[in-house]
Parts: structure tokens; sequence; C-alpha cells
């Protein structure tokens, strides 16, 4: 007899079944959060000087600006490189 968790799994995996990627497949999108890796990396490193030197002309208001901008920028390129991961795996799972 099965457990109801063991059944709810069989019904998720009909609903919609999980894809295994091939290590290319895994290469690509690991390629992919690699590269929003380095941009947000890059984003962080300049917003992060320009607060910074906002702090030390005692320019608060703007530093603040500048922390609102910095955590708007990462979250979009966060989604951005979600979205295109996403897009991968429906391109392999067509496959």
């Amino acid at each position: 007899m099965k457990s109801a968790y063991e059944l709810a799994m069989e019904r998720l995996e009909k609903a919609s079944p999980s894809i295994s990627l091939t290590e290319e497949q895994k290469k690509e999108i690991a390629e992919v959060d690699s590269v929003y890796r380095a941009k947000i990396a890059e984003k962080e490193l300049f917003l992060k000087n320009e607060i910074r030197k906002a702090q030390t002309a005692s320019k608060f208001e703007e530093a603040e600006s500048l922390e609102k901008q910095l955590a708007s920028e990462i979250r979009r390129l966060q989604e951005d490189c979600e979205a295109k991961k996403e897009k991968l795996r429906a391109e392999f799972a067509r496959q």
C-alpha cells in the first residue's frame, strides 16, 4: 500500500513530468547563472562605490536613493536570470 506522499508524487509527475537534463544542458544553465552573477557583482561594485561617495559627502538622500536603485537592479537581474533559465528548460523539454 502506497503512502499519501507517494500517491501525491505520482499525481504531480503525471501533471508535470520532470525532465532530466544532459550535462551540456546543465552547463548552459550554469553559464546563464555565471553571466548574471557577474552582472550583479558589477552593479554592486559600481553602486556601492557611488553610495560610499555620497555618504562621505554627507548626501544621505542620494545614498538612500542609490541603495534603492541597487536593490531594484539586483532584483531585476535575478528575475531576468530566472526567466532565461526557464526559457532554456522549456526548450530542453521540447527536444
